[in-house]
């Protein structure tokens, strides 16, 4: 068994064809298939069921697959480790991140840290915490930015965990909302905003649990009318006047022409570094000893 045959697998896999396996990975498709069969000859098990409009695994390359991308890293960290023997930083690095993240400038990180190691292939994820932090725990990445609440669990053996900033949150509102005129005047309270209509997050995810659990412990209930993914849409549903919103502070500069309103005893927002304690190669170490503080 050798590893360009598991790499050959793991594309077909992940490509859904032959063809655009071999393109992935730079070989004619007749040698590509020859590989394949040569290794399910040696493992005695078809790994692809093959018709002429698709390609599946089959139950025995379902079991081959996680197997596979294992030995594939295994391998990888590997040569990275002698090569950070040697004093070079190689290899591969994936790095999460919410789109909100206001604690760092992770384009910068990433550019910086590219000059300084230049042979590392970076990759970067956009996406919302609890899935970043199953791509930590399970692998699929390294290191990843998060927006949650305080009640948000990061403590477990297989993660290392920072936080890089608390903040707390602020009301938005339409520069015609009857709200708008206490921009400047003492900070409102939950219960003063429990009646209005709301824009929030998808329930479910941190961004969201952030309001929910600060209504709770007040013992108040809202009503969330209007629910957004993306922030600028989010913010157009805001200045549209359809609906008020509970922002992290730090945030809100990204977000001309809405008014800014203070709140008392408001959600409040940790952003969080993670990382994987157990799969820290020598890519992920310097990216962590890279961040400033």
């Amino acid at each position: 068994m050798e590893l360009q045959q598991l790499r050959y697998v793991v594309a077909v896999a992940e490509t859904g064809g032959f063809t655009r396996a071999a393109e992935r990975c730079l070989v004619v498709q007749s040698a590509l298939s020859h590989q394949i069969g040569k290794l399910e000859k040696e493992l005695g098990a078809r790994l692809f069921e093959r018709t002429s409009r698709r390609v599946a695994l089959t139950p025995a390359g379902e079991a081959f697959l996680p197997a596979a991308r294992q030995a594939l890293e295994a391998a990888e960290r590997a040569r990275a480790e002698v090569a950070a023997a040697t004093g070079e930083i190689r290899g591969r690095l994936a790095v999460g991140a919410i789109s909100t993240v206001t604690a760092v400038d992770v384009p910068e990180l990433m550019r910086a840290y590219h000059a300084t190691y230049p042979q590392v292939t970076m990759r970067l994820i956009d996406g919302m915490s609890e899935a970043l932090v199953r791509g930590v725990r399970e692998g699929a990445l390294d290191l990843a930015f998060l927006g949650v609440p305080p009640s948000f669990r990061t403590d477990d053996p297989v993660l290392g965990t920072r936080t890089l900033v608390v903040d707390r949150h602020v009301v938005v509102v339409a520069p015609d909302h009857p709200l708008a005129g206490e921009a400047s005047g003492a900070p409102v309270s939950l219960a003063r905003l429990a009646d209005e209509v709301f824009v929030d997050f998808p329930a479910g995810i941190a961004a969201r649990a952030q309001t929910d659990e600060a209504f709770q412990a007040a013992g108040l209930r809202r009503e969330v009318a209007f629910e957004a993914k993306g922030l600028e849409f989010f913010a157009d549903l805001v200045r549209g006047g359809l609906g008020i919103a509970l922002l992290p502070s730090r945030l809100v500069p990204r977000l001309p022409r809405l008014t800014v309103v203070p709140v008392k005893d408001g959600p409040v927002r940790e952003e969080r570094l993670v990382w994987s304690r157990t799969r820290n190669s020598p890519a992920a170490a310097a990216f962590l000893e890279s961040m400033p503080g």
